[in-house]
């Protein structure tokens, strides 16, 4: 069983260590990926969900990430809003991620996944389907 390392990045410079920890890059890919227009949520799993009934809200969920030395892969787990064109939604995310990270932790980027885990219907829409029409 592979040990995971709670240090992303580890930087030395004349007055000391810098360190990146993992869930800071998974945070801040995925409050990049959340500002995306189309983005309706994060798909973070039954964890997720508990935690966030609990009242803890994990800025990380739905992301997954690979640090090594100098270089990150990022996996992301998406829902995305019903009629946008999800090959572009998913271009988008992939740019606003790699840019926020890149630039907010010195990381070279190689890949950005983004896995569409289910489409979701506006709010607006989901009321008229539950409120049956009544016909006088």
């Amino acid at each position: 069983m592979a040990t995971h390392t709670m240090v992303a990045s580890e930087l030395q410079g004349e007055l000391g260590a810098v360190r990146i920890a993992n869930e800071v890059v998974a945070i801040v890919a995925g409050l990049a990926a959340t500002e995306v227009p189309g983005v309706a949520a994060m798909s973070g799993g039954l964890a997720g969900g508990i935690a966030e009934k609990l009242g803890r809200k994990n800025l990380g969920r739905g992301v997954k990430v690979e640090v090594g030395e100098k270089e990150t892969a990022v996996d992301l787990y998406v829902i995305v809003e019903y009629g946008i064109r999800i090959p572009d939604v998913a271009a988008q995310i992939q740019s606003s991620v790699k840019r926020a990270i890149e630039t907010m932790t010195g990381l070279v980027v190689v890949e950005v996944n983004v896995h569409v885990q289910g489409v979701i219907f506006s709010k607006e829409e989901e009321m008229e389907e539950e409120t049956p029409s009544r016909v006088r």
